[in-house]
Protein backbone atom coordinates (compact mmCIF):
# COMPACT_ATOMS: atom_id res chain seq x y z
CA UNK A 1 0.00 0.00 0.00
CA UNK A 2 2.83 2.42 0.87
CA UNK A 3 4.59 1.53 -2.37
CA UNK A 4 1.43 2.24 -4.39
CA UNK A 5 0.80 5.53 -2.57
CA UNK A 6 4.39 6.64 -3.11
CA UNK A 7 4.15 5.83 -6.80
CA UNK A 8 1.01 7.92 -7.22
CA UNK A 9 2.60 10.88 -5.41
CA UNK A 10 5.70 10.59 -7.57
CA UNK A 11 3.70 10.73 -10.78
CA UNK A 12 1.64 13.64 -9.46
CA UNK A 13 4.46 15.79 -8.10
CA UNK A 14 7.63 15.07 -10.05
CA UNK A 15 8.05 16.92 -13.39
CA UNK A 16 10.07 14.27 -15.24
CA UNK A 17 7.51 11.55 -15.43
CA UNK A 18 9.48 9.48 -17.94
CA UNK A 19 12.30 9.02 -15.46
CA UNK A 20 9.77 8.45 -12.74
CA UNK A 21 8.22 5.64 -14.80
CA UNK A 22 11.60 4.00 -15.36
CA UNK A 23 12.36 4.23 -11.67
CA UNK A 24 8.98 2.83 -10.79
CA UNK A 25 9.41 -0.13 -13.15
CA UNK A 26 12.86 -0.88 -11.74
CA UNK A 27 11.62 -0.83 -8.15
CA UNK A 28 8.56 -2.85 -9.12
CA UNK A 29 10.74 -5.50 -10.77
CA UNK A 30 12.85 -5.81 -7.61
CA UNK A 31 9.77 -6.10 -5.38
CA UNK A 32 8.17 -8.63 -7.74
CA UNK A 33 11.32 -10.75 -7.89
CA UNK A 34 11.49 -10.76 -4.08
CA UNK A 35 7.80 -11.66 -3.77
CA UNK A 36 8.00 -14.49 -6.28
CA UNK A 37 10.87 -16.03 -4.32
CA UNK A 38 8.97 -16.17 -1.01
CA UNK A 39 8.78 -19.89 -0.23
CA UNK A 40 5.83 -21.71 1.30
CA UNK A 41 6.60 -23.60 4.50
CA UNK A 42 5.29 -26.47 6.60
CA UNK A 43 7.25 -25.24 9.61
CA UNK A 44 5.21 -22.62 11.44
CA UNK A 45 3.24 -22.33 14.69
CA UNK A 46 -0.05 -23.53 13.21
CA UNK A 47 -3.55 -23.34 14.58
CA UNK A 48 -4.52 -26.77 15.99
CA UNK A 49 -7.10 -27.46 13.25
CA UNK A 50 -4.32 -27.48 10.63
CA UNK A 51 -1.34 -28.42 12.78
CA UNK A 52 -0.96 -32.02 11.56
CA UNK A 53 -0.39 -32.82 7.90
CA UNK A 54 -2.26 -35.79 6.44
CA UNK A 55 -0.51 -38.29 4.20
CA UNK A 56 -1.43 -41.47 2.35
CA UNK A 57 0.38 -44.73 1.70
CA UNK A 58 -0.75 -47.16 -1.00
CA UNK A 59 0.00 -50.88 -0.99
CA UNK A 60 -1.75 -52.44 -3.97
CA UNK A 61 -5.48 -52.03 -3.35
CA UNK A 62 -4.95 -51.05 0.27
CA UNK A 63 -4.80 -47.34 1.08
CA UNK A 64 -3.84 -46.09 4.53
CA UNK A 65 -4.70 -42.49 5.32
CA UNK A 66 -2.64 -41.03 8.15
CA UNK A 67 -3.85 -38.21 10.41
CA UNK A 68 -7.57 -38.17 9.64
CA UNK A 69 -8.89 -35.31 11.76
CA UNK A 70 -11.72 -36.13 14.16
CA UNK A 71 -11.93 -33.38 16.77
CA UNK A 72 -14.33 -33.75 19.68
CA UNK A 73 -16.14 -30.39 19.74
CA UNK A 74 -17.84 -28.77 22.68
CA UNK A 75 -18.00 -25.44 20.86
CA UNK A 76 -16.29 -24.26 17.65
CA UNK A 77 -13.27 -23.10 19.65
CA UNK A 78 -13.38 -25.54 22.58
CA UNK A 79 -12.43 -29.02 21.43
CA UNK A 80 -10.21 -31.98 22.05
CA UNK A 81 -7.86 -32.46 19.06
CA UNK A 82 -7.81 -36.02 17.74
CA UNK A 83 -6.45 -37.72 14.66
CA UNK A 84 -6.45 -41.34 13.58
CA UNK A 85 -5.13 -43.57 10.80
CA UNK A 86 -7.40 -45.82 8.77
CA UNK A 87 -6.92 -48.35 5.99
CA UNK A 88 -9.37 -48.63 3.09
CA UNK A 89 -9.80 -51.05 0.21
CA UNK A 90 -9.79 -49.23 -3.13
CA UNK A 91 -11.97 -51.97 -4.56
CA UNK A 92 -14.65 -50.83 -2.07
CA UNK A 93 -14.55 -47.16 -3.06
CA UNK A 94 -17.99 -46.51 -4.50
CA UNK A 95 -19.10 -42.87 -4.25
CA UNK A 96 -18.13 -39.21 -4.22
CA UNK A 97 -20.31 -36.51 -2.70
CA UNK A 98 -20.19 -32.76 -3.27
CA UNK A 99 -20.82 -30.63 -0.19
CA UNK A 100 -21.55 -26.91 -0.05
CA UNK A 101 -21.57 -24.95 3.21
CA UNK A 102 -23.17 -21.47 3.24
CA UNK A 103 -22.81 -18.73 5.84
CA UNK A 104 -23.35 -15.44 3.98
CA UNK A 105 -26.08 -15.81 1.38
CA UNK A 106 -26.39 -17.90 -1.76
CA UNK A 107 -23.40 -16.65 -3.77
CA UNK A 108 -20.54 -17.83 -1.56
CA UNK A 109 -20.04 -21.29 -0.11
CA UNK A 110 -17.24 -23.51 1.08
CA UNK A 111 -17.05 -26.48 -1.28
CA UNK A 112 -15.59 -29.83 -0.32
CA UNK A 113 -15.93 -33.51 -1.19
CA UNK A 114 -16.44 -36.78 0.63
CA UNK A 115 -15.60 -40.27 -0.60
CA UNK A 116 -17.68 -43.28 0.42
CA UNK A 117 -16.71 -46.93 0.77
CA UNK A 118 -18.87 -50.03 0.67
CA UNK A 119 -18.35 -50.66 4.40
CA UNK A 120 -20.17 -47.40 5.20
CA UNK A 121 -17.11 -45.31 6.03
CA UNK A 122 -16.62 -41.86 4.48
CA UNK A 123 -13.55 -39.64 4.23
CA UNK A 124 -14.11 -35.91 3.72
CA UNK A 125 -11.47 -33.69 2.09
CA UNK A 126 -11.59 -29.91 2.33
CA UNK A 127 -9.13 -27.46 0.74
CA UNK A 128 -8.47 -24.64 3.21
CA UNK A 129 -6.00 -22.02 4.35
CA UNK A 130 -3.33 -23.12 6.80
CA UNK A 131 -3.41 -20.33 9.36
CA UNK A 132 -0.90 -19.69 12.10
CA UNK A 133 -1.87 -19.14 15.73
CA UNK A 134 -3.43 -15.71 16.13
CA UNK A 135 -3.94 -15.31 12.38
CA UNK A 136 -7.36 -14.59 10.90
CA UNK A 137 -8.57 -14.98 7.34
CA UNK A 138 -8.59 -12.05 4.92
CA UNK A 139 -9.82 -12.41 1.35
CA UNK A 140 -7.42 -9.67 0.23
CA UNK A 141 -4.43 -11.18 2.02
CA UNK A 142 -5.23 -14.47 0.32
CA UNK A 143 -4.05 -12.99 -2.98
CA UNK A 144 -0.55 -12.31 -1.64
CA UNK A 145 1.03 -15.50 -0.26
CA UNK A 146 -0.31 -14.92 3.22
CA UNK A 147 -1.52 -18.48 3.80
CA UNK A 148 -0.24 -21.91 2.96
CA UNK A 149 -2.56 -24.37 1.24
CA UNK A 150 -3.91 -27.19 3.39
CA UNK A 151 -5.97 -30.30 2.61
CA UNK A 152 -8.05 -31.19 5.65
CA UNK A 153 -8.71 -34.94 5.57
CA UNK A 154 -11.35 -35.60 8.17
CA UNK A 155 -14.06 -37.76 9.59
CA UNK A 156 -17.46 -36.37 8.62
CA UNK A 157 -18.32 -36.09 12.32
CA UNK A 158 -15.66 -33.39 12.37
CA UNK A 159 -15.81 -31.58 9.06
CA UNK A 160 -19.59 -31.51 8.63
CA UNK A 161 -20.68 -31.47 12.27
CA UNK A 162 -18.56 -28.46 13.24
CA UNK A 163 -20.45 -26.46 10.61
CA UNK A 164 -23.97 -27.72 11.32
CA UNK A 165 -23.80 -28.16 15.09
CA UNK A 166 -21.16 -25.91 16.61
CA UNK A 167 -20.32 -22.82 14.56
CA UNK A 168 -22.14 -19.65 15.50
CA UNK A 169 -24.00 -18.76 13.44
CA UNK A 170 -24.46 -22.26 12.11
CA UNK A 171 -23.76 -22.83 8.45
CA UNK A 172 -26.23 -24.41 6.03
CA UNK A 173 -24.70 -27.59 4.63
CA UNK A 174 -25.96 -29.37 1.50
CA UNK A 175 -24.81 -32.84 0.45
CA UNK A 176 -25.17 -34.04 -3.16
CA UNK A 177 -24.26 -37.45 -4.55
CA UNK A 178 -22.10 -37.11 -7.66
CA UNK A 179 -23.60 -39.05 -10.56
CA UNK A 180 -20.37 -40.28 -12.10
CA UNK A 181 -19.00 -43.75 -12.94
CA UNK A 182 -17.04 -45.58 -10.28
CA UNK A 183 -13.85 -45.40 -12.36
CA UNK A 184 -14.17 -41.60 -12.29
CA UNK A 185 -14.59 -41.70 -8.51
CA UNK A 186 -11.39 -43.76 -8.24
CA UNK A 187 -9.37 -41.43 -10.46
CA UNK A 188 -10.65 -38.42 -8.54
CA UNK A 189 -9.77 -39.97 -5.18
CA UNK A 190 -6.28 -40.92 -6.32
CA UNK A 191 -5.68 -37.41 -7.64
CA UNK A 192 -6.57 -35.99 -4.22
CA UNK A 193 -4.17 -38.54 -2.69
CA UNK A 194 -1.42 -37.43 -5.06
CA UNK A 195 -1.84 -33.78 -4.08
CA UNK A 196 -2.05 -34.53 -0.34
CA UNK A 197 1.26 -36.37 -0.47
CA UNK A 198 2.80 -33.70 -2.67
CA UNK A 199 2.00 -30.97 -0.15
CA UNK A 200 3.63 -32.95 2.64
CA UNK A 201 7.02 -32.54 0.99
CA UNK A 202 6.42 -29.49 -1.19
CA UNK A 203 4.22 -26.89 0.55
CA UNK A 204 2.33 -24.40 -1.60
CA UNK A 205 0.40 -21.19 -1.12
CA UNK A 206 -3.34 -20.73 -1.06
CA UNK A 207 -4.69 -18.08 -3.44
CA UNK A 208 -8.11 -16.49 -3.05
CA UNK A 209 -8.77 -16.56 -6.79
CA UNK A 210 -6.74 -19.38 -8.33
CA UNK A 211 -6.11 -21.96 -5.61
CA UNK A 212 -9.10 -22.12 -3.32
CA UNK A 213 -11.64 -24.66 -2.13
CA UNK A 214 -13.65 -24.57 -5.36
CA UNK A 215 -10.99 -24.19 -8.04
CA UNK A 216 -9.13 -27.11 -6.43
CA UNK A 217 -12.17 -29.36 -6.89
CA UNK A 218 -12.40 -28.27 -10.53
CA UNK A 219 -8.70 -28.98 -11.09
CA UNK A 220 -9.00 -32.45 -9.58
CA UNK A 221 -11.96 -33.33 -11.82
CA UNK A 222 -9.71 -32.83 -14.84
CA UNK A 223 -8.27 -36.32 -14.34
CA UNK A 224 -11.54 -37.61 -15.77
CA UNK A 225 -12.74 -37.46 -19.38
CA UNK A 226 -15.32 -34.78 -20.06
CA UNK A 227 -14.22 -32.68 -17.12
CA UNK A 228 -16.25 -29.48 -16.66
CA UNK A 229 -15.12 -26.22 -18.26
CA UNK A 230 -14.37 -23.14 -16.22
CA UNK A 231 -17.42 -21.05 -15.29
CA UNK A 232 -18.24 -17.93 -13.31
CA UNK A 233 -20.22 -20.31 -11.08
CA UNK A 234 -16.88 -21.61 -9.85
CA UNK A 235 -15.79 -18.12 -8.80
CA UNK A 236 -19.14 -17.52 -7.11
CA UNK A 237 -18.80 -20.81 -5.32
CA UNK A 238 -22.32 -20.91 -3.94
CA UNK A 239 -23.51 -21.72 -7.45
CA UNK A 240 -21.14 -24.65 -7.91
CA UNK A 241 -23.83 -27.28 -7.11
CA UNK A 242 -26.13 -25.69 -9.70
CA UNK A 243 -23.25 -25.76 -12.20
CA UNK A 244 -22.68 -29.47 -11.50
CA UNK A 245 -26.42 -30.09 -11.87
CA UNK A 246 -26.50 -28.34 -15.25
CA UNK A 247 -23.64 -30.57 -16.41
CA UNK A 248 -25.60 -33.68 -15.37
CA UNK A 249 -23.19 -34.52 -12.53
CA UNK A 250 -25.92 -34.49 -9.86
CA UNK A 251 -29.33 -36.16 -9.65
CA UNK A 252 -31.42 -34.51 -12.38
CA UNK A 253 -34.64 -36.42 -11.67
CA UNK A 254 -35.74 -33.38 -9.63
CA UNK A 255 -35.71 -29.68 -10.49
CA UNK A 256 -32.60 -28.15 -8.98
CA UNK A 257 -34.38 -26.04 -6.38
CA UNK A 258 -36.24 -29.09 -5.09
CA UNK A 259 -33.02 -31.11 -5.09
CA UNK A 260 -31.33 -28.34 -3.13
CA UNK A 261 -34.05 -28.15 -0.51
CA UNK A 262 -33.99 -31.90 0.04
CA UNK A 263 -30.17 -32.02 0.20
CA UNK A 264 -29.80 -29.82 3.29
CA UNK A 265 -28.42 -32.01 6.09
CA UNK A 266 -28.44 -29.68 9.11
CA UNK A 267 -31.40 -31.28 10.88
CA UNK A 268 -30.04 -34.78 10.28
CA UNK A 269 -26.56 -33.79 11.47
CA UNK A 270 -27.87 -32.16 14.64
CA UNK A 271 -29.96 -35.24 15.42
CA UNK A 272 -27.08 -37.65 14.71
CA UNK A 273 -24.39 -35.55 16.46
CA UNK A 274 -21.84 -38.02 17.90
CA UNK A 275 -23.53 -41.18 16.64
CA UNK A 276 -20.96 -43.55 15.07
CA UNK A 277 -23.50 -43.96 12.24
CA UNK A 278 -23.40 -40.19 11.58
CA UNK A 279 -22.54 -40.55 7.86
CA UNK A 280 -25.36 -43.00 7.21
CA UNK A 281 -27.91 -40.99 9.18
CA UNK A 282 -27.26 -37.70 7.37
CA UNK A 283 -27.73 -39.49 4.01
CA UNK A 284 -30.96 -41.29 4.84
CA UNK A 285 -33.62 -40.09 2.42
CA UNK A 286 -31.35 -37.81 0.38
CA UNK A 287 -31.94 -37.73 -3.39
CA UNK A 288 -29.61 -39.60 -5.71
CA UNK A 289 -28.18 -42.01 -3.14
CA UNK A 290 -27.39 -45.46 -4.49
Amino acid sequence: MLFAAGTLLAFALLPRRGRTLVGFLAVFAVVLAWWLRIPASNDRDWQPEVAVLPSVTIDGERVTIHNIRNFDYRTETDFTPRWYDATFDLAQLESADLLASYWMGDAIAHIFVSFGFADGRHVAISVETRKERGESYSTLAGFFKQYELFYVVADERDLIRVRTNYRQPREDVYLYRAQIPRENVLRLFLDYVRRINELKDHPAFYNTLTTNCTTAVLVHTRVNPGSPPFSWKVLLSGYTPQFAYELGRLDTSLPFEKLRRRSRVNDRAQAADQDPEFSQRIRDGLPGMR
